[in-house]
């Protein structure tokens, strides 16, 4: 089972170097209007042949993301020391892996892998044989029904696995009391939001609605959960809000020749961020941009605002995150040499302004 998601914009394989240590980089040039909003962007990871989806520790001292190993066909996660580009690998090498996440006490990680499928040296034969040929079809995602959900210590050990149910198991992120996790699953036959206490204990379900539910995170104020979903038109992904009870839902994007996803809330809870893309054209001509949407929330109810486009470039903008105190944008891109997708790192400007 396959669907257009928030990991899937990373699944084009292109395997050729080693992880080593690098020195920090470099500020680059941005556009004018890039300008306005963002400063001292440089490229945080390297040595890996493909790295995204990267996430803040607490501190903001440290980020966890996921990345193509040299010579294995699935993502793995990896560690790092902010502007170090030192990766040190946390999860097990094997299987399939995604969406990483810091506890907010900086203590443990989450994420999913799909190391426990029985037949996993199947599994990455074909997937191999797949790279051979070309590799797969771009922005999708396979929902792997051996996905679960693990955490485990910052040093590698203690690793423990949350979830334990027939099909994907992933997306997970904590809310800010570190109390609870909201993740996507295909238990109950398609991708729907729920969620659960951090020890695995106490899940119940937040959505049920036909089409894909995906890449949940908490507000800032634990109220509400913002995401992505393409029940309108499949694949066209769109942006939604649920309040953590289940009971109110609000559509905040909802233009269908426009891919909108990623989103992530700014720590004031003023404003989100996410990475949209124009399709009216089709696929093969739409670049993916980042933008923000102005939040109120008038009798306790979420509402979307004004929409800022932030990035303007040639290349792909995506999966858009802010560091703790809201002074930082870690984001997804193919601004390197090499045009590989890898992490980014500027001066969030919007809150001096």
């Amino acid at each position: 089972m396959c669907r257009f998601s928030l990991c899937a914009w990373l699944c084009l394989v292109s395997i050729a170097t080693a992880a080593e240590p690098t020195p920090p980089a470099a500020p680059v040039e941005l556009s004018k209007h890039e300008g306005e909003f963002l400063a001292n962007a440089r490229q945080v990871t390297s040595g890996l042949p493909r790295a995204g989806e990267g996430y803040f520790s607490p501190d903001g001292e440290w980020i966890i993301y996921q990345a193509y190993p040299v010579g294995y066909p699935f993502y793995q996660i990896y560690l790092q020391k902010l502007d170090e580009r030192t990766p040190r690998l946390i999860s097990t090498g094997r299987g399939r892996t995604t969406c990483s996440y810091f506890s907010p006490d900086g203590k443990t990680l989450l994420f999913a892998s799909s190391h426990t499928d029985p037949d996993i040296e199947t599994t990455e034969l074909k997937a191999r044989e797949e790279a051979a040929k070309g590799g797969r079809r771009r922005y999708m995602w396979d929902f792997d029904p051996h996905m679960d959900l693990y955490t485990i210590n910052l040093n590698g050990t203690g690793l423990k696995r949350l979830t334990d149910s027939p099909g994907y198991d992933a997306e997970g992120s904590y809310s800010a009391d570190g109390k609870q996790i909201v993740f996507t699953s295909s238990r109950d036959g398609d991708p729907d939001l729920f969620i659960m206490n951090a020890d695995g204990s106490g899940v119940r379900q937040l959505t049920n609605t036909k089409g894909y539910d995906g890449g949940p995170f908490f507000s800032p104020d634990q109220k509400w959960v913002i995401f992505r979903s393409d029940r309108d038109k499949e694949h066209m992904l769109q942006l939604f809000a649920i309040s953590v009870d289940g009971k109110t839902e609000v559509q905040l994007t909802k233009n269908l020749d426009q891919v909108n996803w990623c989103p992530y809330f700014h720590p004031s809870g003023k404003y989100l961020i996410w990475s949209g893309a124009d399709y009216s054209k089709g696929p093969a001509t739409a670049k993916f941009h980042l933008f923000t949407m102005e939040l109120t929330y008038p009798e306790g109810k979420i509402a979307g605002g004004k929409i800022t486009q932030i990035t303007d470039s040639d290349v792909s903008d995506v999966l858009p995150v802010f560091s703790p105190d809201g002074k930082k944008l870690l984001w997804t891109a193919t601004r390197s040499a090499d045009k590989s997708s890898q992490l980014w790192l500027a001066d969030w400007l919007r809150e001096s302004k």
